[in-house]
C-alpha cells in the first residue's frame, strides 16, 4: 500500500480538480486505515454525491460531521445530500445547525442559499445568498445567487440590478447575461442585443466556451424575438441549444425503453388499493412548459392550501424503495422492480419527505411536471390524491421545450437540446398519458391550457371542484399570489392571464416544419 500522507495529498489533489471518481477511489483506499478521519471521510462523501452514489455519501458525511461538529462546511454539504435524497427534515436540521456556525464563511453560506431554496425555504436562502454577497460583493456567483432568489420572490428590479453588477464584475459570467434576457420582454429602447452579439464574437473558435455558445445564442434568441426578428432568433436558438447538446449523451431509446417499461407495469386499470388514505397531496402533471405553473398558482392561492413547487421527492422515495442501483433517478431498471411493493409505505415515505414544508394547511401542491412518469405509483401508494395533468398545443408546447434552458444537472431534459428529440419525446408523453386515462379512469383531470387562458373562471372552478375545494375568490386573481416562484415562469405568472404565448409556433413556422411532420407521422392531432 502506499504511504497515506502521499494518499492523502493525491485525494487532496483530486478533489481540488474536482476528479471525483479518482478522488473516491483514493478516499476508499485511505479509509481503511483512516476511518475516524473526518476529511477523508468528507472527501469521500462529496465525491460519492457528485457521482450520484448516495447511500455512501450520506454515510460517509454523517460521519465526518459527527466527527467534526463545529464544522460548518461539513454540516452544510451533509444537509446538502440529505436533500438531494429527500431527507428534508432531516437536511433541515443539519443546514439550521450549519448556519449557527457559518458566520464570516461566505461559501458556506451560498451552499446553504441553495439548501434552502431546495427545501423551498425561500426566505432563509435569500438571507443566505444576501450575507454571502455581503461578505464578498465582488465574487459574481455569489451576486448571480442572490439575483435568483430575488427573481423567485418576484423582486425583479432589484434582481436586474444584482444582474448588471455582476456582469460588471465578471463579463464572462454567461448565465447572468441568459437569465437578464429572461427577466423582461425587452424593447427596442432597451434591449442588450449589442452586447451579446459583441461577447459572442470574440469566443474562440479554436477552443469554443460551450457554456457562453449556449447561453449567448439563448439570450440572443429570446431578445430577437422580443424584438420580432424570428429567423435571428431561431438561428441562435438552434446554436445555442447544439452548443448544449454537445455536452450530453442522449439517445431517444433510453427514454422509449422507460416508457415502455412504465406501461407494461400498468397494463390494466388500477383497483383501489391499501395505499396511504392521506388526501393531501394536489399532483400538477404535464410536460415543462405546458402551463404547470399558472395551475399551481390558481390552486396555491386558495388558503386552504400549500405550494411547495417541483418536489423530487416521489420520485427518490420510489428509487429508494426499487432497490435499483442505476445511476438515474428513473430508468428501466427503476421502474420493473417497483410492480408489485408495499404501496402504503412508498406514500408513507412520500408525505414524510415532504415535512416540515407541508402540513401546515389541509392541502399542498406537488408541481413537478415530469411526476406524469409515475402517475400510476402516486394512484396506487395514494388512492385520495388528486393528479391534474396540463395539456397544450403540441406545436407550442415542443417549441417551448426547445427554447427553455432547464435544470443543467437534470437527466429529466436531455432531450429538449434537439427540436426533433423534442417532438419525439413529446409522442412518448402522449402515448402516456392516454395511456394513463384508460387504467387510471377518473383519476386524472386533463385541463387544456389554450381553455383556461380563454375561459379562466369556468376551469378554475373545475380545477377547484376536482380537488374537493371550494370556490374561493382569490384563485382568480394569482397574479397576486406573493408566494415565491422557483421555475422558469417565475417572472410570468405575476402577470395577469393573457392570450401572449398561444400559437407562437406560427411565428416560427417556416423552421418548425420537420417538428411538424414528425408530429403528423406519429398520429398527434394539430390545429392549423
Amino acid at each position: 500500500m502506499s504511504d497515506p500522507a502521499e494518499l492523502y495529498a493525491q485525494l487532496t489533489t483530486a478533489f481540488n480538480q474536482r476528479a471525483w471518481r479518482q478522488a473516491r477511489e483514493l478516499a476508499e483506499r485511505l479509509l481503511p486505515t483512516a476511518s475516524r478521519h473526518a476529511g477523508v471521510l468528507y472527501m469521500a462523501g462529496i465525491a460519492s454525491m457528485e457521482l450520484r452514489d448516495f447511500p455512501p455519501a450520506v454515510e460517509c458525511l454523517r460521519r465526518a460531521t459527527a466527527l467534526e461538529p463545529k464544522r460548518a462546511d461539513f454540516a452544510a454539504h451533509f444537509a446538502k445530500v440529505l436533500a438531494r435524497v429527500g431527507r428534508n427534515q432531516e437536511a433541515k436540521v443539519a443546514a439550521d445547525r450549519a448556519r449557527t456556525q457559518a458566520s464570516g464563511d461566505p461559501a458556506t453560506l451560498d451552499t446553504l442559499g441553495v439548501i434552502y431554496t431546495q427545501l423551498r425555504d425561500y426566505d432563509s436562502a435569500a438571507t443566505m445568498f444576501r450575507e454571502a454577497a455581503a461578505l464578498v460583493p465582488q465574487h459574481a456567483p455569489f451576486r448571480y445567487n442572490l439575483a435568483t432568489s430575488l427573481i423567485a420572490a418576484g423582486a425583479i428590479d432589484a434582481a436586474e440590478v444584482e444582474l448588471e453588477a455582476c456582469l460588471a464584475l465578471e463579463p464572462s459570467h454567461w448565465l447572468s447575461h441568459l437569465t437578464l434576457a429572461q427577466l423582461r420582454r425587452q424593447t427596442p429602447a432597451h434591449h442588450h442585443v449589442d452586447r451579446l452579439e459583441s461577447l459572442l464574437e470574440k469566443i474562440d473558435r479554436n477552443a469554443p466556451d460551450t457554456e457562453a455558445l449556449m447561453s449567448l445564442n439563448m439570450a440572443l434568441a429570446k431578445e430577437y424575438e422580443d424584438l420580432a426578428d424570428y429567423s435571428r432568433s431561431f438561428d441562435h436558438l438552434v446554436r445555442g441549444k447544439s452548443a448544449g447538446a454537445s455536452r450530453r449523451d442522449y439517445c431517444i431509446e433510453r427514454d422509449e425503453a422507460l416508457f415502455a417499461a412504465i406501461t407494461t407495469c400498468f397494463p390494466e386499470p388500477v383497483a383501489t388499493t391499501d395505499g396511504h388514505p392521506s388526501a393531501e397531496p394536489i399532483f400538477i402533471i404535464g410536460m415543462p412548459r405546458s402551463g404547470t405553473t399558472l395551475v399551481e398558482r390558481i390552486i396555491s392561492s386558495h388558503p386552504d392550501v400549500k405550494s411547495v413547487g417541483e418536489l423530487m421527492n416521489f420520485g427518490v422515495a420510489l428509487k429508494q424503495m426499487s432497490g435499483s442501483r442505476t445511476p438515474a433517478l428513473v430508468d428501466a431498471d427503476t421502474i420493473e422492480r417497483t410492480c408489485n411493493i408495499d404501496w402504503a409505505r412508498l406514500g408513507e415515505i412520500y408525505l414524510s419527505s415532504t415535512r416540515p414544508a407541508t402540513g401546515q394547511k389541509p392541502r399542498f401542491v406537488d408541481k413537478l411536471p415530469h411526476n406524469f412518469l409515475y402517475a400510476g405509483h402516486i394512484a396506487r401508494a395514494l388512492p385520495n390524491a388528486r393528479i391534474v395533468c396540463l395539456r397544450r398545443n403540441p406545436m407550442d408546447t415542443c417549441l417551448s421545450n426547445f427554447r427553455q434552458l432547464f435544470t443543467p444537472n437534470s437527466a429529466y431534459f436531455d432531450y429538449s437540446f434537439d427540436l426533433l428529440d423534442t417532438g419525439r419525446y413529446y409522442v412518448l408523453f402522449d402515448r402516456l398519458i392516454k395511456h394513463w386515462q384508460r387504467v387510471l379512469p377518473g383519476r386524472i383531470l386533463v385541463l387544456d391550457y389554450e381553455t383556461l387562458v380563454d375561459s379562466q373562471e369556468a376551469s378554475s372552478r373545475r380545477l377547484l371542484e376536482f380537488c374537493g375545494l371550494s370556490w374561493h375568490e382569490d384563485c382568480l386573481s394569482f397574479e397576486n399570489n406573493s408566494a415565491p416562484v422557483a421555475t422558469a415562469s417565475a417572472v410570468q405568472v405575476r402577470e395577469r392571464i393573457n392570450r401572449r404565448s398561444l400559437g407562437r409556433w406560427k411565428k416560427y413556422e417556416s423552421q418548425l416544419k420537420p417538428l411538424r411532420d414528425l408530429l403528423i407521422a406519429a398520429g398527434i392531432k394539430l390545429t392549423p
